[in-house]
């Protein structure tokens, strides 16, 4: 069955075959994986035999495969996936953890210097907000992270919004969603503004896998050279940031020098994703 569902999906060109057939089977029938490895020749039922040929089926549709099984475990909590909003990626659980560095060495910093400066305060609590916040992914994560933190997400797709709000319900999280685009009808001042926003070339939608073609394209593609959001998120930006607030945005390793660039008036760092590509972009307004 295993074997047999690995070749299907090479047939297929599915770029992780044995891995995604593993994971299917797991799923089909409620296995864990050393259960799969003690009952590898044991025969299975007919019902279930169909389930998991109807599941490998769709994954040589290329349909993804967080969206056959449904949910994905992501920066340390239970995440609902389906075709309204883009999968949680691994690279982005770098911007998260990013997030939580800046805010553990911001407090520290706030400790250390407050008798001495008064702009190193703090709000208490901490206030993050999350543009384009998709599924939840980010924002609730980070709510999990620092439970005492007052967060806020947006996001310009109600279906999304929708997805996110039953991910926060799952995880027993609250977050404070608002539907529109960018800042909403937010005021802020917030102490940390993250965002991963569609940061693709156009261009890239001719060549794009046909998993990718399951995501929502507003969630994928900005402008000609996949900068258009970003720039009119970094031009509110500074309205809304607290006194020595950051903005941490995760781009393409293609764009993110660009954007980094274009920023006067701010300082700028760029750091590397797991891979080493440049995609994470760390800012603070210039006082």
């Amino acid at each position: 069955m295993l074997n047999s569902s690995i070749q299907t999906l090479q047939n297929a060109g599915v770029p992780s075959p044995e891995v995604d057939a593993r994971e299917l089977v797991l799923h089909a029938l409620g296995l864990n994986r050393t259960a799969l490895l003690t009952r590898a020749n044991e025969e299975i039922s007919a019902t279930d035999a169909a389930k998991v040929a109807a599941l490998i089926e769709h994954r040589a549709a290329r349909i993804p495969l967080q969206h056959l099984i449904g949910e994905v475990e992501w920066g340390g909590i239970r995440l609902k996936t389906d075709a309204r909003a883009l999968v949680p990626r691994p690279e982005t659980e770098v911007l998260l953890t990013l997030a939580r560095q800046n805010v553990e060495r911001r407090t520290w910093n706030v400790e250390k210097h407050s008798d001495h400066d008064p702009r190193s305060t703090i709000h208490d609590p901490l206030t993050i907000l999350d543009i384009g916040t998709g599924s939840g992914a980010l924002a609730l994560a980070l709510k999990a992270a620092l439970p005492d933190a007052q967060v806020w997400a947006t996001d310009i797709s109600a279906e999304a919004l929708a997805l996110a709000r039953e991910n926060a319900e799952l995880n027993g999280l609250e977050v404070h969603f608002e539907l529109g685009s960018l800042f909403a009808d937010l005021r802020g001042p917030f102490d940390l503004i993250v965002s991963n926003p569609p940061y693709l070339p156009a261009a890239d939608k001719l060549t794009a896998d046909p998993e990718v073609r399951h995501d929502p394209e507003v969630a994928l593609y900005s402008g000609s050279d996949g900068l258009d959001l970003a720039r009119a998120l970094v031009a509110q930006a500074g309205d809304f940031l607290a006194p020595r607030g950051t903005l941490l945005l995760e781009l393409d390793p293609r764009n993110v020098r660009q954007m980094a660039q274009e920023m006067r008036g701010w300082h700028t760092e760029v750091w590397p994703d797991l891979t080493g590509r440049e995609r994470f972009l760390n800012a603070q307004r210039e006082h």
